[in-house]
C-alpha cells in the first residue's frame, strides 16, 4: 500500500480521501479527484453510469449510535448502507443524505475511524 500511495504522490501520513462515485453500491477505490474511469475490483464505470449520490439508506429506521467519550457521533445514527453518521428525523428515520460528504473534516474522519475501531462494523 505504501508503494501505491507513493506512485500517486500521496503523503504517507495523510488521510487518503477516496472518490465518492459508486456503481451497483460498489465504491470507487481511486483517490478523490482522480482522472479517468472509476474502478473497484476490476469493475470500471464512468460518471454517466454511476449510481446517484443519494444513499438508499435515506428514510430507513434508525437509532442514535453509541457514543465515544468525546460525545461523537452526537446523537446521529449509523447508516447501514453507506456507513456514514447521519441525523434522524422526528419519526426516528435517517434523514435524506448522500453516500459521501465532500465537506467532511479531518476531525470527523478521525472520530469516525475511532468509533469503528471502538464499536466495530
Amino acid at each position: 500500500m505504501a508503494d501505491d500511495r507513493r506512485r500517486r504522490n500521496t503523503p504517507l501520513t495523510s488521510t487518503v480521501r477516496f472518490c465518492p462515485s459508486r456503481s451497483s453500491g460498489r465504491r470507487c477505490t481511486e483517490p478523490l479527484g482522480h482522472a479517468g474511469l472509476h474502478r473497484k475490483d476490476g469493475l470500471m464505470w464512468s460518471d454517466l453510469t454511476a449510481d446517484p449520490p443519494r444513499c438508499d439508506g435515506s428514510g430507513a429506521a434508525g437509532s442514535p449510535a453509541a457514543t465515544l467519550p468525546d460525545g461523537f457521533p452526537g446523537g446521529r445514527a449509523l447508516c447501514p448502507v453507506c456507513l456514514r453518521f447521519v441525523g434522524l428525523d422526528a419519526e426516528g428515520r435517517l434523514v435524506e443524505h448522500d453516500t459521501s460528504d465532500a465537506s467532511e473534516s479531518e476531525l470527523e474522519a478521525a472520530q469516525a475511524r475511532e468509533w469503528f475501531n471502538t464499536h466495530g462494523w
